[in-house]
């Protein structure tokens, strides 16, 4: 499988980097979308990406960052590259009342127009493997409020294992999320700097022995972070950075 950071920013555009956005190239069952943030479209865009050739959408969080791309995939998926493929999106607990909830607010009317194609969304319960076009997805609970539970999500694919940990200050369900990983892509905000639902490197780096991934790269700098990055060990996220998992 083939990994693109289409996009590797935090919420504020840092370093000129588009919102979060992770496209999943696989030999079956359709590519894969890990987070959609609200530039996404624009990521796509840019990296040549066929939207119809995703089949599947796993999010995270609820922030504008992470997931408020999805009403400008869904409506190009209707009205632009004119989809016909079923789509699966899937997220945490309050994730389907909260997208109809930000695609009225910015496209009214948009949640009643027919669509060409078969939408599925689907809640993710917390440490339940669920499995669904070609993959498996594990959701763990991550300490970053967003008004509905928060996700590192485990997935595997072609028998692969790749963990995302979305937003989050260090918790200990990180170490599980991450166990023995292929790839693991992880926030790291600030360096050292400790701060409540965000991640730093320092305590990363520390704690990255207890997790034994076999790959992690940090993603979700901010511009301190991004200034600093000569001084880091681990691999850093750019947009456009392709890696084989």
């Amino acid at each position: 499988m083939r990994l693109t950071f289409l996009g590797s920013g935090d919420a504020f555009g840092s370093g000129g980097r588009f919102n979060t956005c992770f496209h999943l190239e696989r030999a079956a069952h359709g590519n894969v979308l890990i987070d959609c943030g609200a530039s996404s479209m624009v990521a796509i865009r840019r990296g040549g990406v066929d939207p119809n050739a995703v089949s599947t959408v796993l999010v995270s969080h609820l922030h504008g960052d992470h997931f408020a791309g999805l009403p400008f995939f869904l409506l190009d998926a209707q009205l632009v590259s004119r989809r016909t493929a079923p789509l699966t999106l899937a997220g945490p607990p309050g994730f389907e009342q909260r997208l109809m909830v930000v695609m009225e607010a910015m496209f009214a009317g948009s949640t009643r127009v027919g669509r060409r194609f078969a939408l599925e969304i689907r809640e993710l319960a917390l440490h339940e493997r669920a499995e669904m076009n070609g993959l498996a997805v594990t959701p763990f609970r991550m300490e970053h409020y967003s008004g509905a539970p928060s996700y590192a999500l485990r997935v595997e694919a072609e028998g692969k294992v790749l963990t995302y940990s979305g937003d989050t200050e260090w918790v200990d369900e990180l170490v599980p999320a991450a166990r023995g990983a292929d790839l693991f892509i992880c926030e790291a905000y600030f360096y050292d700097k400790v701060m409540k639902y965000h991640l730093d490197y320092a305590t990363l780096a520390r704690r990255l022995p207890e997790i034994g991934a076999k790959r992690t790269i940090v993603t979700h700098m901010s511009a301190e972070l991004l200034g600093r990055q000569d001084e880091i060990a681990l691999e850093a996220a750019h947009d456009g950075l392709t890696v084989e998992v």
